[in-house]
């Protein structure tokens, strides 16, 4: 996923609601169809604290791992950690794992409870300052090709600072192995263990809670694309099969369709390709449905957006940048929040 590059008829009884972490959704109050709906919503999560599979683990060190850059990296320190990415992933294992008191900074991305009044690494927007990373001395740095410069992160290397790139691929089959990747290069491969069946087992409850809310009707099912837009760069491109968002929108009980006609990865927008796949949701970022001023302002830079049922109903539903893409131990209550906006929506003023 090349994301870093450019930067949902219930038919449970109403004692069978079920919901995990702290994100509630009755999928005993969905809609009939969810088709027929009209309006834009949005998608709300309050991240809580993270709970660690571990109270102060004590890490195996020195560990040495080659890294996804096929680097080999000796780690004998994680006294004062690091975990930096575009998507906040790393800092919230980190945090699941049990160190996250000995985490030091923090990337634009990691606002959640514990880490937020850290000092901030990362400048206009996802840029990696080396002065503010050097004042801080960490031991050890987890990060992932997502954020540059590059040269930033050899600069790190040359003062002596064990840097561990891990993989930059979000998904959710791609979860488990990311948590895993992370604790074995912290020392911790039993908690990462722990960590990685804790999440994907939420994964699995909220997927259960959810196939709740799904029409049993196969043309009742909402056919969804995932559309990554920055207006004031004049970006604009479709997320497709093998993006990590086919994989989000399977699990919302929704069709990929940009993968359904043939799309993979991540491919710019043509008015073509947008009727061809006629959607009806569309699945943004919160900043980005904002960079194009809202609903109204989408469907005047992309008017072909008009000629389908998403715009024709103005079906739109946004999610904050820092929590769609994820993929992290919070996994389960993104899915729940993204649930409830489109089967149980809050109607937008």
């Amino acid at each position: 996923m090349a994301l870093g590059g450019l930067l949902l008829s219930g038919c449970a009884s109403p004692k069978e609601v079920e919901a995990t972490g702290s994100v509630v959704f009755d999928p005993n109050q969905a809609m009939t169809n969810p088709k027929d709906y009209e309006g834009p919503s949005t998608a709300n999560l309050n991240l809580g604290e993270i709970v660690p599979v571990s109270q102060a683990p004590t890490p195996k060190l020195p560990v040495t791992v080659t890294d996804s850059g096929g680097d080999e990296v000796t780690v004998n320190d994680v006294s004062r950690i690091l975990a930096l990415d575009i998507y906040g992933t790393t800092s919230q294992i980190v945090y699941g794992l049990g160190l996250g008191d000995n985490v030091v900074g923090r990337d634009t991305s990691s606002d959640f409870p514990g880490i937020k009044d850290k000092p901030r690494v990362t400048q206009n927007g996802n840029s990696l300052s080396a002065e503010a990373i050097l004042e801080l001395a960490p031991t050890v740095i987890i990060t992932d090709t997502s954020l540059g410069p590059f040269a930033v992160i050899e600069q790190m290397r040359e003062a002596g600072i064990a840097v561990v790139l891990v993989s930059s691929e979000r998904s959710l089959e791609s979860m488990s192995d990311l948590i895993k990747e992370i604790a074995g290069s912290l020392g911790l491969p039993e908690q990462g263990e722990a960590l990685a069946k804790r999440s994907a087992e939420a994964v699995d409850q909220a997927k259960a809670t959810i196939a709740k809310a799904v029409p049993e009707d196969a043309a009742m099912r909402l056919r969804i694309i995932f559309l990554y837009v920055r207006g004031e760069a004049g970006i604009y491109y479709v997320f497709g099969k093998d993006s990590g968002t086919d994989s989000l929108i399977e699990a919302v009980g929704g069709i990929d369709v940009a993968g359904e006609v043939g799309w993979d990865g991540m491919r710019p927008v043509t008015d073509e390709g947008l009727v061809a796949m006629n959607p009806d949701l569309i699945l943004m970022m919160t900043n980005g449905l904002d960079s194009v001023g809202g609903v109204d302002g989408l469907l005047e830079r992309l008017p072909a957006i008009a000629a389908t049922p998403a715009g024709q109903r103005r079906r739109v539903v946004d999610m904050d940048d820092t929590q769609i893409l994820a993929f992290g131990p919070s996994t389960n209550e993104v899915l729940l929040a993204m649930a409830a906006a489109i089967y149980t929506p809050d109607p937008k003023p």
